[in-house]
């Protein structure tokens, strides 16, 4: 019935374990593909770091905007109090 190319197929395949298939709960040894795990921790750290990266950039924006206005209102007094120094020196 089965060709000589579908025994010799059939010997190579490995047979599947149909109990730990069906019944998963009885089955207490999980293979875990190596590579897959290694792949999966490895997008998970760079998922991080790359949360991490965002984190920073947004603390660096936040700190240049801050430095920014105490700069800008630093000038703005010095600014005006050269003014009313003009103001006063003009009225003498």
């Amino acid at each position: 019935m089965a060709s000589p190319k579908m025994k010799e197929a059939a010997s190579k395949f490995p047979e599947g374990d149909a109990d730990a298939e069906l019944n998963p709960g009885k089955n207490k040894s999980v293979e875990v593909d190596p590579k897959a795990s290694e792949v999966t921790s490895l997008q998970i750290k760079q998922r991080a770091e790359a949360e991490d990266n965002k984190k920073k950039e947004k603390k660096e924006a936040a700190q240049t905007l801050k430095t920014t206005i105490i700069v800008s209102g630093v000038i703005v007094a010095l600014i005006g109090a050269i003014f009313s120094l003009t103001k006063k020196l003009r009225e003498k």
